[in-house]
């Protein structure tokens, strides 16, 4: 399905059995496995070896990325946005008596071949490096390389060695953290976590789910209804914060995107959803 360049990204079943995400005109389109099946499985990088060239050179990108963006505005803004007293209660009511937040990356993309995936993997960094309550950080995208995840891991991320197909049960507080994923993976994540206390310990920093809705209101194509149910189910009890992107520096890589928080207080509430 083809998007302008301030459409949410949207999944196209169609091609080949394969889910293109699209991104704004000025970025590049990421070509994403279809989740075909909710069993996890093990997972390795499919080539074995770390080139040692190819990881300094990453690692050098990576730093230039991140100096780039916390001296940027658009960096400034978003944590003037997570510090304000609504944003920040909100992080606090998750964590509850717990001092860590884990992060959860999701469909990050090769940070080795674009600067989107970059960008927003420095973001995820920069986070934990500036709020104290920000825990370990672990990453998964199927497409990763050796190298890639060698760099992942001197950046002080872990790379996780099961594809979770982003069915991660929130047994503790944790940021899912995943910019531009394809509306199924959300969907799992919720599906997975459908009940008041799994999603009161759930942040996620994605797609914006308005916009979902409005598309599905507007379009009411079934194969993003499908696609999207639990998106859809949750909406009423999700309190959404879209972002600025202040520059086209960095709306390829975060445009359309909210912090999302979810409150369901009854278990009845979620029973009663028809999907």
């Amino acid at each position: 399905m083809a998007a302008s360049a301030k459409t949410l990204t949207i999944a196209d079943p169609t091609l080949n059995g394969g889910w293109t995400v699209v991104l704004p005109r000025r970025g590049r389109r990421k070509h994403l496995p279809r989740i075909r099946s909710l069993e996890q499985q093990p997972w390795a990088p499919s080539d074995l070896e770390i080139d040692p060239i190819r990881k300094s050179k990453l690692i050098q990108k990576m730093q230039v990325c991140m100096k780039k963006i916390e001296s940027s505005p658009f960096y400034h803004t978003l944590m003037d946005q997570i510090q304000t007293p609504e944003i920040l209660g909100h992080f606090y009511r998750v964590l509850d008596s717990e001092s860590k937040m884990q992060m959860v990356i999701y469909g990050i993309g090769s940070i080795e071949s674009y600067e989107t995936p970059r960008l927003q993997l420095s973001i995820a960094i920069l986070l934990k490096r500036k709020f104290s309550w920000i825990g370990d950080i672990e990453v998964f995208d199927p497409i990763l390389s050796a190298t890639e995840s060698k760099v992942l891991e001197t950046l002080g991320c872990s790379v996780l060695s099961v594809n979770e197909q982003g069915q991660r049960h929130a047994l503790k507080p944790t940021l899912f953290f995943m910019p531009h994923c394809e509306a199924e993976l959300y969907d799992n994540l919720l599906r997975a976590n459908w009940g008041v206390e799994l999603l009161n310990r759930v942040v996620l920093f994605g797609n914006s789910f308005e916009t979902y809705e409005q598309h599905v209101s507007e379009f009411k194509t079934s194969a993003v209804v499908d696609s999207a149910r639990h998106i859809l189910g949750i909406r009423r009890f999700t309190k959404e914060f879209k972002i600025m992107t202040v520059s086209d520096d960095y709306f390829g890589a975060f445009h359309d995107s909210s912090w999302h928080f979810f409150g369901p207080v009854l278990e009845t509430e979620l029973q009663y959803i028809k999907f």
